[in-house]
């Protein structure tokens, strides 16, 4: 046998001798590479998200919508007529707050009092059970109710409606009733609208129309703080079944031990709140709650008062 037949020989008995390598039957059980990234999945662009961003471009290229608020360009008009950077920068009232009229409270007040209520709650009783705003009324808060309320801009409610059962969620919990604050007829006619209707349409709650104002009064931000109870004093009674909102309050339910939430848009002193919880109380309502969009925040003293 030549050298060359003799090498072949010898390879061949080599390779026959060596093990074929295992191999996994299963790809998953091979131990995963930590820098391998698989590749994303191709996202499959929405035709409804595409369709509204190409109506937002043509709106706010053809008529260049304006922020009611900011006075800014809507970047996405369908969205309503407030833009998303107005609505981020509202700024709520946090705790603590006294629980009657919603007005921040030091924190050294929460450790010195029993119950967490200002002096002024304290010292004079009210027929509000418990009581809560969005947010301050000023800045952002301010220019986006003057648009709903001055502006006729009748969608803002629902964004601002939303707003205020996310922040007052605690105080929707186990009230039977969201009782918007009543306008005088006169009013609601000039305005087209009752703001605090259009808000408590978005509490998720069932709306009772039981209020109904007989004197037409002055606004109370028109009018220092000491006049503002005496103002709204025998303005409101409970709804009849005559007159001009005999429609509307046909079936007014039973509220009899019931848990009442009053909704308005502002709160200044909550003298008007106040009357119309009186006014709920005497017919029967077991707890009156008012929540609002903004509240009058007073200013607070430095110092403890003793």
């Amino acid at each position: 046998m030549d050298s060359s037949a003799r090498s072949s020989a010898d390879y061949m008995l080599t390779e026959s001798r060596t093990p074929n390598p295992v191999r996994s039957p299963n790809p998953e059980s091979r131990t995963p590479n930590p820098d391998f990234h698989a590749p994303a999945e191709p996202r499959i662009p929405n035709p409804k998200s595409r369709f509204l961003s190409g109506i937002n471009a043509v709106l706010r290229f053809v008529l260049a919508p304006s922020c009611a608020s900011c006075q800014s360009i809507l970047l996405a008009p369908l969205d309503g007529p407030v833009c998303r950077g107005c609505w981020t920068a509202v700024r709520p009232i946090t705790p603590p707050i006294c629980e009657s009229c919603g007005d921040p409270l030091p924190a050294w007040r929460l450790v010195s009092c029993g119950t967490a209520r200002c002096p002024r709650c304290r010292r004079t009783p009210r027929f509000i059970d418990r009581s809560l705003a969005i947010g301050e009324y000023d800045g952002t808060l301010r220019q986006i109710i003057h648009a709903l309320k001055y502006d006729g801009r009748r969608s803002i409610a629902q964004p601002l409606g939303k707003l205020m059962q996310k922040h007052g969620s605690n105080l929707l919990t186990g009230a039977d009733w969201a009782v918007p604050v009543p306008l005088h007829p006169r009013r609601e006619r000039m305005r087209g609208f009752n703001q605090a209707a259009e808000l408590a349409r978005y509490l998720d709650l069932p709306v009772c129309f039981a209020l109904q104002r007989v004197r037409h009064t002055v606004p109370q931000v028109d009018l220092p703080a000491p006049r503002r109870h005496a103002n709204v004093r025998g303005a409101f009674r409970l709804a009849g079944r005559r007159g001009w909102l005999a429609a509307r309050r046909r079936h007014l339910p039973d509220l009899s031990h019931a848990c009442v939430l009053l909704v308005d848009d502002v709160s200044t002193t909550g003298a008007t709140l106040d009357a119309c919880a009186r006014v709920l109380k005497e017919a029967g309502v077991a707890e009156v709650r008012a929540i609002t969009a903004a509240r009058v925040v007073r200013p607070q003293s430095a110092s403890p008062i003793r």
